[in-house]
């Protein structure tokens, strides 16, 4: 019986792992799209002085679906079941992506914009369904690392999108533009992407179609509704909104505070790779020391992240696109910088003690003092502490989720999800608050914003979570 329950475990992790990959890549595609419709648009010169603002409408209109769908996602999935709610979420992100094509072919935004709300919705979805079903799928005391350990997985795929949208799209596009190309020809270089975007999206749908998952049961004489009279709930969900928001607006954000250091706009989005690559690491990290692991096992797997950390800094900033060819410029230094604040990492995240409040409350402290650094110092030196912040984003939101739903029954996680989900919203509002505030003031201003946000989650950390 055990063994069965234990193979049950390991399809549906391994099922969710997928999921999270997936919609990691798509949100920060996205994401990494602002500066490219920028371009591709020509905001600059048809709307000036409202840049900034318009083009954070991308992320803007991607989370406000959350706002708009996650609370009826999570009625229809506790109705139709989390296999048939992914599914559903995977057909409307192949419908958003081939939607991008005729939208850039017009060189439409409005209708660019209508595309990500639907490829959006799709995400919602699948983040409805996903970490309620990690959740579930095992005790409540290892939830923080078997959500850390398909975050982890959902971070490699935040990470390698912004480098390949600076690499592949955003590159070329630029160097098209400088070589006298016009704003339709540079936007061409959206199109593809999504295309297979939607294409391998619906062959995943297609698969899994057939796969026999593991049901997620709970006691069926406690009313979801229950679920409206839990205060964590709520001031998670308000955690939720404060972490995504400080999350994407800080890493919108990276682009404009590079490039007012005298940064290449190409060379700013590639470094906002290592920005997600610091979430990937850290997820790793928390997966690991919030497991329940012997301590000498999680020691000698923690090893493995630095050594991989070092790599992962190292190729990030190494490759590059020069003339319209790829190119690989070694700079190992930038790796052994990685490597440094990935040590502080784990030992910060030591600190914790297992703990998910705990850490989370420190996490949100260091977050606060690397803005403040950053708002402070030269861009050579502010942009390693934006890029750090990666890191100490990492546990955030399994950690704020797990402690959200804390004390729930399975047959309550589905409505807790939809309104936890529905505050990811956060990643609509503050980014254009602080888009709005670059156009007005300026980049380095706009940073203020995100430590109100990392403040709440410390109070939500060490006071709010607690069950009452």
């Amino acid at each position: 019986m055990e063994q069965k329950s234990n193979s049950n475990l390991r399809l549906g992790m391994t099922f969710m792992a997928s999921i999270f990959f997936i919609f990691g890549f798509i949100t920060n595609f996205n994401i990494a799209m602002k500066d490219q419709v920028q371009l591709a648009f020509d905001l600059k010169t048809l709307y000036p002085g409202w840049e900034n603002f318009l083009s954070q409408l991308v992320n803007g209109v991607f989370f406000f679906a959350y706002a708009c769908f996650s609370f009826l996602c999570g009625s229809i999935i506790k109705k139709i079941g989390y296999k048939s709610g992914v599914i559903a979420g995977l057909v409307l992100v192949a419908v958003g992506s081939y939607m991008f094509f005729p939208a850039v072919a017009a060189l439409s935004y409005p209708l660019f914009l209508v595309a990500v709300f639907v490829m959006a919705t799709g995400v919602v979805f699948l983040q409805t369904a996903a970490n309620p079903y990690v959740v579930a799928l095992g005790p409540q005391e290892t939830a923080p690392a078997r959500l850390n350990l398909t975050q982890a997985l959902n971070g490699v795929a935040t990470t390698i999108a912004p480098f390949l949208a600076g690499i592949l799209v955003l590159a070329p596009a630029v160097l098209a533009l400088k070589g006298g190309a016009t704003a339709e020809e540079a936007a061409k270089f959206v199109q593809m992407p999504f295309v297979i975007i939607g294409t391998i999206v619906i062959l995943i749908a297609v698969g899994i179609a057939f796969i026999k998952l593991p049901n997620i049961t709970g006691d069926t004489t406690i009313s979801s509704k229950s679920v409206l009279k839990k205060p964590q709930v709520w001031l998670g969900a308000l955690g939720i909104f404060c972490y995504v928001g400080a999350e994407v607006g800080t890493a919108g954000q990276i682009a404009p505070y590079l490039k007012d250091g005298g940064y290449a706009v190409d060379v700013a989005v590639k470094l906002s790779a290592i920005y997600w690559g610091g979430g990937m690491v850290g997820r790793f990290f928390g997966s690991i020391l919030l497991s329940t692991l012997p301590n000498a096992r999680k020691y000698k797997y923690s090893v493995f992240v630095m050594v991989f950390a070092f790599f992962v800094g190292w190729f990030i900033t190494s490759a590059t696109v020069t003339n319209g060819q790829f190119v690989y410029v070694s700079q190992p230094l930038n790796g052994l910088i990685f490597l440094v604040i990935a040590i502080a990492n784990f030992f910060l995240m030591l600190l914790g003690k297992g703990n998910a409040n705990v850490s989370l409350g420190i996490f949100g402290t260091v977050n606060m003092l690397l803005i403040l650094a950053a708002f402070m110092l030269p861009a050579t030196i502010g942009m390693w502490c934006l890029l750090s912040i990666g890191f100490f984003n990492s546990i955030m939101f399994p950690n704020i989720f797990s402690l959200g739903v804390n004390d729930l029954d399975p047959s309550e996680m589905p409505l807790a999800s939809g309104i936890i989900n529905t505050l990811i919203v956060g990643g609509a509002v503050v980014p254009l608050l602080m888009g709005g505030l670059t156009d007005s003031f300026s980049a380095r201003g706009a940073l203020l914003v995100p430590v109100i946000c990392y403040g709440y989650i410390t109070f939500f950390a060490l006071k709010g979570s607690k069950i009452r």
